[in-house]
């Protein structure tokens, strides 16, 4: 992921060294997948049984998805890169893996402020912007592949 963001980089000229990049999703992705799997769930059984309950469950979670990325400021996969004097997010796309493509946003490091929160299964990333106190809220999941532990490890190291 490092070594396609620094290409984006370079193709729009941007000199910067990228030191860690990771895939993030809205904050509240996985929340909702939850949310929407229970209403799912509860609707498919009143309708039909366990079979109807199974379907619901896994349409009512891809709903909840769904409805919170649309929701969202960011995009609903977000690659996050950390250099040392600036934070990227692109947007992206999924062809033989993840390409970054439209930048949603960069930030210099030295107005940012990262703020982890642990969950079960993801860490929820706010990048809180110093000067107007805007908030950029993002969630990494825990999954191999994904390496939102990198982009925060980046985050906090020294500057």
């Amino acid at each position: 992921m490092v070594k396609r963001v620094q290409e984006a980089l370079d193709q729009a000229g941007v000199q910067d060294t990228v030191t860690a990049a990771g895939i993030f999703m809205p904050r509240g992705h996985f929340g909702g997948a939850f949310a929407g799997g229970l209403i799912g769930d509860s609707v498919g059984g009143a309708v039909g049984g366990s079979m109807a309950s199974a379907v619901g469950t896994g349409f009512g979670a891809m709903a909840g998805m769904k409805a919170v990325d649309g929701a969202a400021d960011v995009p609903e996969r977000t690659m996050v890169a950390v250099s040392d004097s600036k934070v990227y997010g692109f947007d992206t796309e999924r062809e033989h893996g993840r390409h970054p493509t439209d930048l949603v946003f960069a930030l210099d490091r030295s107005d940012v402020e990262a703020k982890v929160h642990q969950r079960v299964n993801v860490r929820v990333l706010e990048l809180i912007h110093g000067p107007s106190g805007d908030a950029v809220e993002l969630e990494g999941p825990r999954l191999p592949g994904f390496h939102a532990g990198s982009v925060i490890d980046a985050l906090h190291d020294n500057r």
